[in-house]
């Protein structure tokens, strides 16, 4: 039996582990957010583990306004940070493997293949600098037995994001601009949930290694809400406008495919297509 402590209880990928926990009776789970556990105050997480015989934690908690960070770059490093440098301290102390989740926005998206997990990290937003930031928080805590999961257009049918963003302009409006010249790949926030959970009884390494996760294939944003629009029967046109003509506070990589060679690998399972995972979510919503 594994104690497994989640933070982000709340977020996206949170709320699919809280709804997969039943499916996985090896693990009893303990589910915080920040009133439960603020894991910005380095004593309380001390205190916490202290406290409490956890044998794993899967960080899930996050600060994911891109553009709001731009000018709260205090909160949005406390939380992608200095969170990670006080979970990763407390729990290399007391030899407590750790999951973490990171993002494509490390990367600079300037680059015209899949990005490999030892690629130059070079983000162009405060949202993606502190990230990295805690990236490197966790690979030099000196931790072992960890994980650092990168991924990308994260949604579900938990909480606000693209997809239910164009399923209520879909609803109300006859057409819709959306970005046509940046690309990446959807992931379902269920599909990597369960990622996250099967792969918990399988680690075993000295260190951080590092892996990336999203659903299968690749698409603009024009052609995610295109889906949508379709999978759901919706007559909402969607037009496709480049990104000068749409100016956000901060800067958005062109192309942030992760190259999952070594997810493949380690996982042995089928990731599903993003389209075919697209189709599971919007059932439940």
């Amino acid at each position: 039996m594994y104690k497994v402590l989640v933070t982000g209880a709340r977020g996206q990928v949170g709320s699919e582990i809280s709804f997969l926990a039943d499916q996985y009776p090896n693990f009893r789970f303990v589910f915080v957010d920040r009133e439960g556990l603020d894991i910005t105050d380095s004593l309380m997480v001390d205190e916490f583990l202290e406290g409490n015989k956890i044998d794993f934690i899967i960080n899930c908690a996050a600060y994911t306004a891109v553009d709001k960070a731009e000018t709260d770059q205090v909160q949005a490093d406390q939380v992608n940070h200095l969170a990670v440098e006080n979970l990763a301290a407390a729990a290399s102390k007391r030899n407590i493997p750790l999951i973490h989740i990171s993002t494509d926005y490390v990367f600079d998206g300037e680059g015209f293949r899949p990005y490999a997990v030892d690629e130059t990290r070079n983000p162009k937003n405060v949202y993606g600098e502190t990230k990295k930031d805690g990236e490197e928080a966790l690979m030099n805590s000196g931790i072992n037995n960890s994980m650092l999961i990168r991924t990308s257009w994260v949604y579900s049918s938990f909480g606000n994001n693209f997809v239910k963003t164009m399923l209520r302009l879909g609803a109300e409006r006859e057409s819709v601009g959306v970005i046509d010249d940046q690309v990446g790949s959807p992931t379902y926030a269920r599909d990597l949930a369960r990622f996250i959970l099967e792969s918990i009884p399988r680690i075993d390494w000295e260190g951080v290694k590092a892996f990336h996760f999203t659903n299968e294939g690749v698409c603009s944003w024009f052609d995610f809400a295109k889906a949508i629009m379709d999978i759901k029967g919706y007559t909402c046109k969607v037009i496709p406008i480049p990104t000068e003509n749409y100016p956000t506070p901060a800067k958005r990589p062109h192309y942030s495919v992760l190259d999952k060679k070594e997810t493949r690998k380690f996982y042995g399972k089928e990731i599903p297509h993003w389209r075919d995972a697209l189709v599971g979510c919007l059932e439940l919503i």
